[in-house]
């Protein structure tokens, strides 16, 4: 089932460790724009899909994140968030993870789903299972029944 939440509002999403990131709901809009983000853009035809995911996700972050708690610099002192500074906590691995299980998952989640209903890909009778025996087996079956 497919669960709309028609609110367009931020949300505070923890991430552990004192960190919580301000969010915008990552729409349809924010996806085709995140998809042609210039660094998306730019990657290699051969990118591995780890390469993809990490460039993707930040695309998203930069244009979902607001505000965020529990980030601060070398000396522990609070930093504003900056599309840089967001590239940077989103090279850090349990940072990564997190955000894309907790903010990115369920929407790719759903697009996956629907995969999963796709028609045969040479049509409705390829999944079917064979009933027909060859004429042998046939045979050989009549022979010992």
């Amino acid at each position: 089932m497919i669960r709309l939440d028609l609110s367009s509002a931020p949300k505070w999403l923890d991430l552990g460790a004192g960190l919580r990131l301000h969010v915008l709901p990552v729409t349809t809009a924010i996806m085709v724009v995140a998809r042609n983000d210039p660094v998306v853009e730019a990657l290699p035809e051969g990118a591995s899909k780890e390469e993809q995911a990490l460039v993707m996700a930040k695309a998203v972050a930069r244009r979902v994140v607001t505000g965020w708690e529990g980030v601060g610099d070398a000396d522990g002192n609070p930093v504003p968030v900056t599309p840089e500074g967001i590239d940077a906590l989103l090279d850090i691995w349990p940072v990564f993870e997190v955000f894309q299980t907790r903010c990115l998952a369920p929407h790719l989640m759903l697009d996956a789903e629907k995969n999963a209903f796709a028609p045969s890909p040479t049509g409705t009778s390829v999944g079917a299972t064979a009933t027909a025996k060859p004429a042998k087996a046939r045979a050989w079956t009549a022979r010992r029944g």
